[in-house]
C-alpha cells in the first residue's frame, strides 16, 4: 500500500519533468531553426523519444508550442517589469523600459523566440490571443510610467498615455523585427535613439540628455 502511494506521488513529478524537458527541447529547436516547417517528429528525435510518447504529454505540436510561447511571454514581461520597478524618476524608468524592449541583436534568443512564435499568430487564434496579451502587458507598463511622470509634472504628454504607450510598443516591435533579420538596416543603438526621440517628443522631456547621465 505504501509503495502504491509513493508511486502515485512520484508519477506526476516525473510527468512534470518530462513535460518541462519537451518544452525546453521545442524552445531550442524554434530558436535554432524557426517554427515554420517544425514537426512533432523533430521534437521527438531531439528528445530521444517516439512521437507517440510526445503525444502522451502534449496532444499535438501546437499545444507544446503554446507552452513554449506562454513561458517566453512570462519571462519577457517579468524582465521588463523588473527593470522598471526600481528607479523613482519616471524619466529613468521610461529609458529603462525602452532599453529592455529591443533585441540586442540577431542572437537574442528570447526575442527570436517571441518573433518566431508570433508568425503562428497570423493563423492560430490561441497564439494570437497570447500575442495580444504580450502587447497589452507592455502597454500597461508604459502607461504606468507615463501617468506617473505626468502626475509629477515631469512629462507633458502630447497625447493620452495609452496612445503614447501603444506607439512605443509598436515602434519597438517594428524596429525589433528589423534587428532580428540576417541583414539589418540599423543597429540596436540606432533603434534605441529612434525610440528615445519619439518618447522625448511625446513626453516633452529631453530623454536624450537623461540617457547620457
Amino acid at each position: 500500500m505504501a509503495f502504491e502511494i509513493l508511486e502515485c506521488v512520484a508519477r506526476p513529478k516525473r510527468q512534470e519533468r518530462r513535460r518541462a524537458q519537451l518544452v525546453e527541447v521545442a524552445r531550442r529547436i524554434v530558436v535554432e531553426q524557426g517554427v515554420l516547417g517544425l514537426r512533432l517528429t523533430d521534437v521527438a528525435r531531439r528528445a530521444e523519444l517516439a512521437p507517440a510518447s510526445v503525444l502522451y504529454y502534449f496532444a499535438e505540436l501546437t499545444e507544446l508550442l503554446r507552452e513554449v510561447q506562454d513561458q517566453a511571454v512570462e519571462r519577457f514581461c517579468a524582465a521588463r517589469a523588473e527593470v522598471t520597478a526600481g528607479p523613482a524618476d519616471p524619466r529613468t524608468r521610461l529609458l529603462a523600459m525602452i532599453n529592455s524592449g529591443l533585441p540586442t541583436g540577431e542572437d537574442d534568443e528570447l526575442c527570436r523566440l517571441l518573433y518566431e512564435l508570433g508568425t503562428v499568430a497570423r493563423r492560430d487564434p490561441a497564439y494570437a490571443a497570447r500575442h495580444i496579451d504580450l502587447f497589452q502587458r507592455q502597454v500597461t507598463l508604459y502607461v504606468g510610467i507615463l501617468e506617473a511622470g505626468a502626475a509629477l509634472g515631469v512629462f507633458t504628454l502630447a497625447d493620452d498615455p495609452t496612445t503614447v504607450a501603444r506607439n512605443l510598443v509598436l515602434l519597438e516591435d517594428g524596429a525589433g523585427l528589423h534587428l532580428m533579420q540576417a541583414v539589418t538596416p540599423f543597429d540596436a543603438a540606432t533603434a534605441t535613439r529612434m525610440l528615445i526621440s519619439y518618447a522625448s517628443a511625446a513626453t516633452g522631456a529631453d530623454l536624450h540628455q537623461e540617457a547620457k547621465r
